[in-house]
C-alpha cells in the first residue's frame, strides 16, 4: 500500500514550478515593477517636497534678511532725518542769533546817533541861552541880586531843556 504516488507528486511539483515560472514572468515582474515604480514615485515626491522645503526655507531666510535690511535702512533714514532736523534747527538758531546781534548793533547805532543829535541840540540851545543871557547882561547894568536872578533863570531854562 503505497500512500504516496510519485507520479502525482512529480506532476504537482512540475505544475507548481510551471505556475511559479508563469507568475514570475507575467505577474510578479509587472507587479514588482509597478511596486518599484510606486516606491520610486513616492521617493521622488519626498525628494521634491524636501527640495521645496529647502527652497522655502531659503526664501524665508532671504526675506528675513531683506526685512532686516529694510528695517536697518529705515532706522538709518530716520536717524539721518533727525540729524538733518537738528542741523536745520541749528542753522535757523544761528541765523536768528546773527539777526538779533545785527538788530542790536543797529539799535545801538541809532541810539548813539540820536544821543549825538540830542547833544548837538542841547549844545545849540545852551549857546542860544548863553547868547541871550549875555545880551541881557550887556543891556542892563547888573548888580548882585540881578546876577543871581539871571543865573537862576538860565539854570531853570537849562533844566527845562533836559
Amino acid at each position: 500500500m503505497n500512500l504516496i504516488d510519485i507520479r502525482q507528486v512529480v506532476t504537482q511539483v512540475l505544475g507548481f514550478l510551471l505556475m511559479v515560472w508563469i507568475l514570475s514572468r507575467y505577474a510578479w515582474k509587472p507587479l514588482l515593477g509597478a511596486l518599484e515604480a510606486r516606491r520610486q514615485k513616492i521617493a521622488d515626491e519626498f525628494q521634491h517636497a524636501d527640495r521645496l522645503k529647502r527652497e522655502a526655507e531659503e526664501l524665508r531666510s532671504s526675506y528675513d534678511a531683506q526685512l532686516r535690511g529694510i528695517e536697518a535702512r529705515a532706522r538709518q533714514r530716520l536717524q539721518e532725518a533727525v540729524a538733518e532736523g537738528h542741523k536745520v534747527a541749528a542753522e535757523i538758531k544761528g541765523q536768528a542769533q546773527r539777526e538779533a546781534v545785527q538788530r542790536l548793533e543797529r539799535a545801538g547805532e541809532e541810539i548813539a546817533h540820536e544821543r549825538d543829535k540830542a547833544r548837538e541840540a542841547l549844545k545849540e540851545q545852551v549857546i542860544q541861552l548863553s547868547m541871550r543871557s549875555a545880551e541881557k547882561v550887556l543891556r542892563t547894568k547888573l548888580d548882585d541880586p540881578m546876577q543871581r536872578k539871571l543865573v537862576g533863570e538860565f539854570l531853570d531854562e537849562v533844566e527845562a531843556l533836559k
